[in-house]
């Protein structure tokens, strides 16, 4: 990247962290936690694999024409700092494609040749994987022996990788692991409990830190960066907040918090950088005033661009935000790093494109 960003702060970034424990997992007990909005890449004439041969509605492509023989996926990856990371790949053209998007996160499969430096597929080698799409949004993933032979330490990070994967498409909401037909209520190494299913709402990348309270708080996914070399990428990390706090500004002022400073996960948010009124929600927009702190280019007098992804990113995980407009000092005609007004973003369609 062409800038130095800053890394976490101390005192204040570990404030409002969730101690990791096995209940992090399972069930999904706290209702009021916000999945993140999938993303649906499936193109006319591909489908989900649902049970008993029945057929889910086909979507339409977010983002970028693809082509013919192609679709865009998200696939969930390991990186250099045991972070799961969403990488975007163009991946064949299929009529299995919750099945495909397992069998791209196999050690030494056909992802293989396609992962980006420091990347590393999260399944075992030989690994092969049936899925099943219930009616209720439960995908059923099925895999043979070779499942059980990811190292123990990242058996979390395993879990979270096929939940993401399989939930980026919109008909799926949470996912039961099986080997070899048999239900499975816990990981098969070190037991991370799974229960009746894992959803988006379970977290992903979830911090370690003072807050040990799960019944009173809730999780928010907030979008750092991490960088490769010169090249930079966004991570998603799971931290708890309280649940007297709005989520919509729990989620702006964690995120100016910066990542856990014991983390490699990096901000482009200046210190400062504060809001100067509570966010205002208006028909999918959400509008957010900010001190001229935010301004990092042309001299102070513009936004850079990975700061509004990271605003994006993090805040359209919440329901109903489908794009974030900022001000200065309640000044809505603020510049991009290119010079032209900032419009209103939606979140990016395709995260993650580059190769390191």
């Amino acid at each position: 990247m062409r800038k130095v960003m800053r890394k976490g702060v101390p005192a204040l970034a570990v404030a409002t962290m969730l101690t990791m424990t096995a209940c992090s997992f399972g069930a999904d007990k706290t209702s009021n936690e916000m999945d993140t909005p999938p993303t649906n890449y499936l193109e006319e004439d591909e489908s989900l694999e649902l049970e008993d041969g029945e057929e889910a509605d086909p979507g339409e492509v977010d983002g970028e024409e693809v082509a013919e023989e192609s679709s865009m996926r998200e696939l969930y990856l390991i990186d250099a700092n045991g972070m799961v990371v969403p990488q975007t790949f163009e991946l064949p053209r299929t009529q299995s494609v919750l099945k495909q998007s397992l069998e791209y996160l196999v050690d030494g499969g056909p992802v293989t040749d396609m992962l980006p430096n420091g990347f590393r597929a999260v399944l075992p080698a030989g690994t092969e994987v049936d899925v099943d799409l219930k009616e209720d949004g439960i995908a059923v993933a099925d895999f043979s022996n070779e499942f059980s032979n990811y190292d123990p330490s990242q058996e979390k990070q395993v879990l979270e990788a096929i939940t993401f994967t399989l939930t980026q498409f919109e008909n799926v909401d949470s996912v039961q692991i099986r080997i070899n037909g048999h239900k499975q209520d816990m990981m098969p190494v070190s037991g991370t409990p799974i229960g009746e299913g894992v959803s988006r709402a379970n977290g992903i990348n979830i911090e370690t830190g003072d807050v040990t309270d799960v019944v009173n708080s809730r999780g928010v996914t907030l979008y750092f960066l991490a960088q490769n070399g010169e090249n930079s990428y966004y991570v998603p990390v799971t931290r708890r907040v309280s649940l007297g706090e709005d989520t919509l500004t729990s989620a702006v002022n964690e995120l100016l918090k910066g990542p856990a400073h014991q983390s490699d996960l990096l901000t482009d948010f200046r210190q400062g950088v504060a809001l100067l009124d509570e966010p205002m929600y208006e028909n999918g927009t959400l509008t957010l005033n900010f001190n001229e702190s935010i301004l990092s280019e042309l001299q102070a007098t513009a936004v850079s661009s990975e700061v509004m992804n990271m605003l994006a990113l993090t805040l359209t995980e919440q329901e109903g935000v489908e794009k974030v407009a900022i001000q200065v000092n309640g000044e809505a005609n603020i510049l991009n790093e290119s010079g032209e007004t900032v419009q209103p973003v939606s979140r990016p369609s395709l995260v993650n494109t580059g190769r390191y």
